[in-house]
């Protein structure tokens, strides 16, 4: 399908002001109408956040696949042409303070290239694969505490808890220090879109476990992903200390909160198209598992956990969707627009679990793809498999204008989601 109808010169685009108001709680429930206003009107937009940071919005999917793999636009946050403005605005709050900034989602190449290249070990197909029981041991562990009450917060005590623990034992965080490490997980996704100071205090005392753990770990080295990156560190790979306590906080902060998310927006995606659902139950029922691994692609499609691509900034003039975007200036590719946008996915507002055709862009693209997606895939799909099968009739607690979704700018999440069954 051509895009005729879409294609305006900058002269041409409606007055801001005619602009959906974005960033209210209003918008943060459904940002898709605004998404679809701006990928028909403005592609790429110019907006003032929250934060009071000026940055572009790019909500089509050719621009968006454009500019997620275009080099011109780097990661690192010190190419902003307005830095010290922006310090603590842009990025993790209190990483910088920290000193947690040199990790793959703040660097470029060749830095980035030989960072990804050390962590892709843990990733591969056989270590995921290896670590698929341990997924199902968790899943079930969470439903036994619940199955038997009737209702539950599928959030707090499913969702959440299920990768922050994966993510810790992958790490190699010592079961007895797991429940810390979800307190600080929970502070920064509560915190994440209001007060940030909460978020860094949490990060400061990440920070000073990591350095605690890297200590113990180097006296008695271990099977597990922390273990690796001291070796590289301690064996010519050219990974400092900081690099490896960097690594593993992101690992720890993008890790987790993007299959919070995925979990738990993919689960309210299936109570609401409840034809969807049966469809999925029948499978499972039937031992086809092909369902389950396209559905989870169409959940995040959908109505995915990453809503923006984390910051990207102009390192020359660079023009995208026909908009010129000076040296220095900010730009947020828009995954959730990009991932409606009519010109690539039929009847994109349609939850269709087989859909095939689904190049979605909910990890990203090009060298930024995210590291961790086969990992949040595998307890993606051993959560909705398994909690389907163990309780079938499930089903919402409140009504849904009553659910109240995280407000942020990167991650799009539920913050609870109250389900009851058997009564």
């Amino acid at each position: 399908m051509g895009r005729g109808r879409y294609r305006r010169s900058v002269s041409d685009q409606p007055c801001p002001s005619l602009a959906p108001t974005l960033f209210t709680w209003e918008f943060a429930t459904d940002p898709y109408p605004a998404y679809a206003w701006l990928r028909e009107h403005a592609p790429v937009h110019r907006t003032t956040l929250p934060s009071g940071i000026d940055a572009w919005l790019v909500t089509r999917y050719a621009d968006a696949r454009q500019a997620l793999a275009d080099a011109r636009l780097s990661k690192n946050p010190q190419r902003h042409s307005e830095s010290a403005h922006a310090r603590g605005k842009v990025g993790i709050p209190g990483e910088q303070r920290a000193d947690l900034m040199t990790h793959l989602l703040n660097i470029d190449p060749p830095d980035h290239t030989r960072l990804r290249r050390l962590v892709s070990k843990a990733f591969t197909p056989r270590r995921v694969a290896a670590f698929a029981p341990r997924v199902r041991e968790l899943t079930d562990d969470l439903i036994d505490a619940f199955a038997d009450r009737k209702e539950a917060d599928l959030i707090h005590e499913f969702a959440f808890p299920l990768p922050i623990y994966a993510i810790c034992d992958l790490l190699g965080v010592p079961r007895e220090d797991q429940d810390d490490f979800r307190d600080w997980a929970a502070t920064m996704i509560r915190h994440g879109g209001g007060p940030r100071g909460g978020v860094a205090r949490a990060v400061k005392k990440i920070r000073a476990y990591l350095a605690e753990l890297i200590h113990r770990k180097r006296a008695a080295l271990g099977n597990d992903l922390m273990s690796d990156l001291i070796r590289a560190s301690d064996h010519g790979d050219h990974l400092t200390e900081n690099e490896a306590a960097a690594m593993a906080f992101i690992l720890l902060f993008a890790g987790f909160e993007t299959t919070v998310n995925l979990i738990g927006n993919g689960l309210y995606a299936l109570l609401r198209h409840p034809g969807q659902r049966a469809r999925l139950q029948r499978a499972l029922e039937e031992g086809d598992e092909e369902l389950l691994a396209t559905g989870v692609e169409e959940l995040l499609r959908y109505d995915g956990p990453v809503e923006m691509a984390t910051w990207r900034f102009a390192t020359e003039p660079v023009t995208i969707g026909g908009q010129r975007i000076a040296e220095g200036e900010p730009v947020l590719v828009v995954l959730a627009a990009a991932d409606r946008d009519p010109e690539r996915f039929a009847d994109p507002d349609v939850l269709d679990l087989s859909r095939t055709d689904n190049q979605h862009l909910g990890y990203g693209h090009g060298i930024h793809y995210c590291l961790g997606a086969p990992l949040a895939r595998l307890e993606a799909q051993t959560a909705l498999a398994t909690l389907l099968r163990r309780i079938p009739d499930l089903r919402l607690a409140v009504e849904p204008d009553d659910l109240r979704w995280r407000g942020g700018l990167i991650m799009r999440g539920l913050r609870t989601l109250p389900v009851t069954w058997g009564k």
